[in-house]
This record gives structure tokens, sequence and C-alpha cells, in this order.
């Protein structure tokens, strides 16, 4: 059993990363937002622009601020790994050129309460 972690750059490529994933027999995948240290580092990561009484609108995610998404599934079969990696790169490019994404592959000894989807 493993779990895949991947960071993509670009967050308009995740519907067909995803889709591309679903199609190669991933039971599900979980999808956070995520701000690079490189954002951070141009003030563009963090808000400093809330008003001190801000509305729920304020909080509001904007693209501006959150340009990736991290990606992870647990998958429990190692044979489902190369055909994950290989459509990742149809839809992004070589993961080991820049900007493209990060792709890691950790073995898992033990998981609790993942569920077979129906």
């Amino acid at each position: 059993m493993n779990l895949v972690l991947f960071v993509l750059f670009d967050a308009a490529k995740l519907n067909e990363v995803l889709s591309a994933w679903e199609d190669c027999g991933v039971p599900g995948v979980t999808v956070l937002y995520n701000t690079g240290i490189g954002a951070i580092r141009q003030s563009q990561g963090l808000r400093d622009d809330l008003p001190i009484m801000p509305s729920i609108r304020d909080f509001l995610e904007d693209t501006e601020y959150h340009h990736g998404r991290t990606l992870f599934t647990i998958l429990p079969d190692d044979s489902l790994v190369p055909a994950l990696v290989q459509a990742a790169e149809k839809i992004v490019g070589d993961l080991n050129q820049p900007n493209n994404g990060i792709l890691a592959v950790l073995p898992l000894a033990q998981v609790y309460g993942l569920r077979k989807r129906t």
C-alpha cells in the first residue's frame, strides 16, 4: 500500500489530472489548496488585505493566493503507481522539469478507516 502525494503547480490542470487518475483506477483523491514558499516570499501567499471587520466574502478564496493544489491518494496496489506518474506527466509535462509539479510515493505500513468506493 502506498501514499501518493502530488503537488500540482498549475491548478487549471486539476480536473484533467483527476479524470486521468480515475481512469487509472484510483479509488479516491483528496485535494488541498497550497501556497509555496515562492509565493509567500513574493508576499502573495499571505493575506494582508482583510479589513478590521471582515465579512464572510472577505475570507472566500481568491485564486491570486492559491496557485497550486496538493493531491493525495492511498493506493492498495503498487502496480497503479507507474500509471499515475505517466498520466500526470502526460498532462503537466516531465516532472523533472521546473514548475510542472512534484510527485512522491511513500510506502504505508498500516491504514485505518479506508473504505472501498462503491
